[in-house]
């Protein structure tokens, strides 16, 4: 796996903090040559100091030529980690709808479509993109994020089955509650769903690269989310009686 890393040039977005700076930590380590983006300038500075990586801050969808610059024109490893977790119902506003897709999912595209062409004439490349549970679930409370994470997961799904073939591997982490600044924000349904199994991010960098290791598509650092998405595809009644079940809880605890 170090042999593997070493020496690659990795992109991170959403790295300033939580899952995205485990990421750009763990490559680091690895030896790989990384590029730390976040929208918040400083903070990606500091993870990139820490890591020896170079900061390129900025809009995540807008990222890759910048770091193709910084990293010598070449990206072997791209991790499509930024996301906003975007509460509400189908009541939340246009913008906010707007802003979940173009960061959860068309950033993606927009990283792939930028990136394939290399990537396919070299036979070789790594798209990674951090999806979450609720990108095979759902998550109450939060139609948007739910909704869109259900895109990025179709859209790395799609990437997979359609260039495996000519060298291009793709991972999609779906981890469930992780203690980062997104959990915090999601305020009680979180607190109801999420906080009692959250993981460091840290763990989640670990599933990842044992992910890598043995080639899955699929990185699930909650293990039982593998259960909970057999149950929602085998008897879609009793899941989601069961997803109801948690949106009454909640509802009676706001």
């Amino acid at each position: 796996m170090v042999k593997a890393v070493q020496g690659a040039g990795v992109v991170v977005t959403g790295a300033g903090g939580g899952i995205g700076a485990a990421l750009a930590r763990r490559f680091a380590a690895a030896g790989a040559r990384v590029v730390v983006n976040d929208l918040d300038a400083e903070r990606a500075e500091a993870v990139a100091g820490e890591t020896g990586g170079i900061a390129v801050p900025g809009d995540a969808s807008a990222v890759v030529a910048a770091a193709l610059d910084a990293l010598d024109g070449t990206v072997d490893v791209y991790c499509a980690n930024a996301g906003v977790g975007s509460g509400g119902s189908e009541a939340a506003g246009e913008d906010v709808w707007a802003q979940a897709w173009d960061v959860n999912v068309m950033a993606h595209v927009r990283a792939a479509h930028a990136l394939l062409p290399g990537w396919l004439e070299r036979g070789a490349g790594r798209f990674v993109s951090t999806v979450s549970a609720a990108g095979l679930l759902t998550m109450i409370g939060a139609a948007p994020y739910s909704v869109t994470k259900h895109g990025a997961y179709a859209f790395a799904e799609w990437l997979s089955l359609t260039y495996r073939h000519r060298g291009v591997k793709v991972h999609a982490i779906c981890p469930q509650g992780v203690r980062t600044d997104m959990l915090a924000a999601t305020g009680s349904a979180g607190d109801l769903v999420l906080r009692p199994t959250a993981i460091e991010p840290e763990d989640v960098a670990d599933a990842l690269f044992r992910g890598i290791e043995e080639d899955r598509f699929l990185i699930l650092p909650h293990p039982e989310v593998a259960g909970y998405y057999q149950a929602r595809a085998g008897e879609p009644d009793r899941w989601l009686n069961g997803m109801n079940h948690l949106q009454r809880q909640w509802e009676e605890t706001r």
